[in-house]
């Protein structure tokens, strides 16, 4: 790994495509005194031209069969972030790649109002942010979560969102409305509530502080709001849950999840690099825990014990989450959405994008 700090990012550097037969690594044998103490890598944004934006999910795990995802990577740059291996399919990184190039799907909202006037879609909830955060930094700029909710609004059909980034408030209008016709819930995501923890797991996220601000405001104005203590990782941020959800609960959360951490393909080696730079003196703990919750590896791909893990250590974080949930009054996992308003708009929505 290069001693250039890169400032602002999870990922040091770029790690080899599972896809790719040919990777350079990078030269790091330059002097130590010509190496700058940290550097900026910038975003760089690139059009997807996607000709559909729902994706079907029938994974038996999943509480959600649509996902939508306007943003393919997400510049938030959360280490341990699942997602990351899906960029290797676009020939890009899991590593800085995936916080630095961004796909954006200009057409979002157009390709959904198209969706939903079609016969054969049959309305069901659907699960903003099931891969990358919808409400990364360049959503304040092109708002393409907000157009996709204001489409879920005029064809009432119920929307789930998840999320660490406090932008969310902006479209407590729209929330409020779809929340009218029971149509939307929220989950703000928290790892940790330290906030020099969170300054380098997940760079580019809201604070832990404002996202306790931001369930209060949700739950202010009446949107069922609930906490996702996720990812919890074993023997870093696990003793964290019970605070978690006391303050989620003292804020206004209504109910509460859990998943735990997942290190599938390269995240696994980029995770570990991190661990060891970051926090030297805890690496074989973690290390060591996340093993036993996954049956000697650091991963599973089963869907019967990818959120959960498996083992004593497993069974604990489990069993501490459901007494918190009882103590805190955050027993309910989720609100149930209705489709009952779900009306089709033909002509009249696709007006809206010019045609």
């Amino acid at each position: 790994m290069s001693s250039i700090k890169i400032k602002g990012r999870g990922a040091q550097s770029n790690y080899k495509n599972r896809f790719e037969r040919l990777h350079i690594e990078p030269d790091d044998s330059q002097p130590e005194n010509e190496i700058e103490p940290e550097r900026k890598i910038p975003t760089i944004f690139l059009k997807d031209e996607s000709k559909s934006i729902i994706a079907r999910n029938d994974s038996e795990d999943l509480f959600f069969n649509y996902s939508i995802n306007p943003y393919r990577g997400c510049e938030h740059g959360c280490i341990y972030c699942y997602a990351r291996p899906s960029h290797e399919y676009l020939g890009f990184s899991a590593g800085l790649d995936f916080e630095s190039k961004i796909m954006i799907k200009p057409k979002a909202p157009e390709l959904l109002a198209k969706e939903f006037e079609k016969k054969s879609y049959k309305p069901d909830v659907l699960m903003l942010s099931g891969n990358t955060d919808c409400y990364q930094p360049i959503e304040r700029t092109l708002k393409l979560t907000r157009g996709l909710l204001q489409v879920c609004l005029d064809y009432r059909n119920p929307v789930a969102i998840i999320t660490k980034n406090s932008l969310i408030e902006r479209d407590l209008d729209i929330l409020s409305e779809l929340n009218d016709y029971n149509s939307t819930s929220v989950m703000i995501s928290i790892t940790s509530l330290d906030e020099n923890l969170i300054r380098i797991l997940e760079p580019r996220t809201s604070t832990p502080s404002k996202r306790l601000r931001t369930i209060e405001t949700l739950s202010k104005h009446k949107i069922p709001v609930g906490v996702m203590a996720a990812p919890v990782i074993p023997g870093l941020t696990d003793e964290e849950i019970p605070n978690i959800l006391k303050a989620a609960s003292e804020h206004g959360a209504a109910f509460a999840g859990r998943i735990m951490l997942r290190l599938p393909y390269s995240v696994k080696d980029m995770f570990i690099d991190w661990l060891k730079r970051e926090y030297p003196e805890r690496a074989k703990k973690v290390i060591n825990r996340i093993k036993e919750i996954r049956g000697g590896k650091l991963n599973h791909s089963e869907p019967a014990l990818r959120f959960t893990g498996e083992g004593t250590i497993a069974e604990s974080i489990h069993n501490l989450f459901k007494l918190s949930c009882r103590q805190y009054g955050l027993e309910k996992s989720n609100i149930n959405l209705t489709t009952a308003h779900f009306r089709r708009k033909a002509g009249n929505q696709l007006n809206m994008f010019g045609e």
